[in-house]
């Protein structure tokens, strides 16, 4: 169970959320409880969807983006990411299970996608300290600095979807994925 209230429809969200719900709604067909959690926060929920919209404007791929949403949920260990962007990467952006079980473990089978994946794994497990070797592999393969940068932003609006739903308990409402726990 959460630890603050989570909104049961649209209409018991905030009103100014309400109309960023329908927004979520028209585009997945469903509100997942992350997205009525964060409405208790209309500013939250419109900073969220705003940040999420510009980098969908962005160029990286879709299947990059949940590539590395994969990864630093992991290595966040968030359960609720991990079974929302596994369902993701394999409805949406057609991942198979060897890709989404690389990408857990901070790479990828796919060349270029695995250096915009082990950069990205590595800012999280050292909180953005960041060798020149980390930063040349990405640049080498071919990454440039805007999408170093689009990147870096994936990183870390995963990393706040991952607090919220760590720090406050979001119940999981897709086929539910458990970290790997670290030894």
């Amino acid at each position: 169970m959460s630890r603050i209230m989570t909104p049961a429809t649209i209409a018991d969200a905030p009103a100014k959320s309400q109309p960023l719900l329908e927004m979520v709604n028209a585009q997945l067909g469903v509100v997942p409880n992350m997205f009525r959690l964060i409405a208790n926060s209309p500013a939250t929920l419109e900073g969220y969807l705003g940040v999420g919209a510009a980098l969908a404007k962005g160029a990286l791929p879709a299947a990059t983006r949940e590539r590395i949403a994969l990864a630093v949920a992991e290595v966040n260990g968030c359960d609720y990411c991990l079974s929302a962007h596994t369902y993701l990467g394999r409805n949406l952006a057609k991942l198979d299970d060897a890709e989404m079980t690389a990408n857990r473990s901070g790479a990828s089978n796919d060349p270029k996608a695995d250096a915009a994946v082990r950069f990205a794994a590595t800012l999280v497990r050292e909180r953005g300290q960041v060798s020149d070797v980390d930063l040349s592999g990405v640049k080498l393969a071919g990454y440039s600095d805007a999408q170093i940068l689009e990147i870096l932003l994936h990183v870390a609006l995963n990393t706040f979807t991952n607090y919220v739903n760590e720090a406050l308990k979001t119940e999981i409402d897709f086929p539910v994925v458990t970290a790997r726990k670290a030894a």
